[in-house]
């Protein structure tokens, strides 16, 4: 019989004495989006003993708000500090937990979970998006898991407990928000064309726009500003380059834009 690998500290910990620092039955679960190669990219992990993908999650201290537990968890497991985060729904089915999660992980190291342990009691867990530089996340993965991946938004397949739910309203959200809210700064490059913005937005909208109507409309927002540079290659010609106004951003982040796609 091959000898079990003692738990690491950061599991004893957590099973023996999490229920003092966490808050119980709660969590936060992230849907973690970047744009590379022109494709809608989210970021998810496997466990070594949970043969399923999931999403980055966390739990709650008992002395933090819960967005900033949402920004701890983005935080610590891609090194990105520059974030646009956005909580979107709460998700509390009674059966969503899947307590086999955690029994197989501690099984793996020859220990058993106490039936009346905080681990494997029910739990909610409130949603967030995050918008992030591809470029820029440093994957920081713990020791327990096994294997981080980058995939395309639109062929996810074998997500744990009920994250393909999770992922699916999270696009719902920012779609919806499209229509009042600016995109566009935390996943695309400091300079960019036209038509990679507009790229981004059919991507993210899953459907074609008209150029023009499209370039009329975003430079209306007042949020971009059109740089002296172009892009050069390619068989078209040059495309001149823009950036985000910093402050007109910030403003349409909180006061909203207006129209609709």
């Amino acid at each position: 019989m091959s000898k079990k690998n003692a738990l690491p500290p950061a599991l004893k910990q957590l099973l023996e004495k999490g229920e003092a620092q966490f808050q119980t039955g709660m969590s936060v679960d992230c849907v973690i989006l970047g744009f590379h190669e022109q494709q809608l990219k989210i970021l998810l992990l496997k466990v070594d003993t949970v043969h399923k993908w999931a999403l980055p999650g966390g739990f709650i201290k008992k002395t933090e708000p819960i967005e900033e537990a949402a920004y701890r968890v983005l935080q610590e497991r891609t090194g990105v500090k520059d974030i646009f985060l956005q909580q979107f729904h709460v998700f509390g089915a009674p059966d969503r937990a899947d307590a086999s999660i955690h029994q197989k992980r501690y099984q793996s190291f020859g220990v058993k979970i106490p039936k009346d342990n905080w681990l494997i009691q029910r739990f909610i867990t409130v949603g967030f998006y995050a918008l992030v530089d591809f470029n820029e996340v440093k994957i920081q993965p713990t020791e327990q898991e096994a294997q981080w991946q980058w995939m395309d938004i639109e062929h996810l397949n074998g997500l744990m407990m009920d994250h393909a739910e999770i992922v699916q309203k999270a696009l719902e959200t920012l779609r919806t928000q499209l229509a009042y809210l600016p995109i566009g700064k935390n996943l695309l490059p400091k300079k960019f064309t036209m038509p990679e913005l507009q790229k981004l937005y059919e991507t993210i909208l899953n459907q074609k726009l008209d150029r023009r109507n499209f370039q009329r409309k975003l430079l209306s927002f007042g949020i971009l500003n059109r740089l002296t540079e172009t892009k050069k290659g390619g068989a078209h010609k040059a495309a001149y380059l823009y950036s985000f106004n910093e402050k007109k951003y910030q403003k349409a982040l909180k006061e909203g834009l207006y129209g609709s796609w």
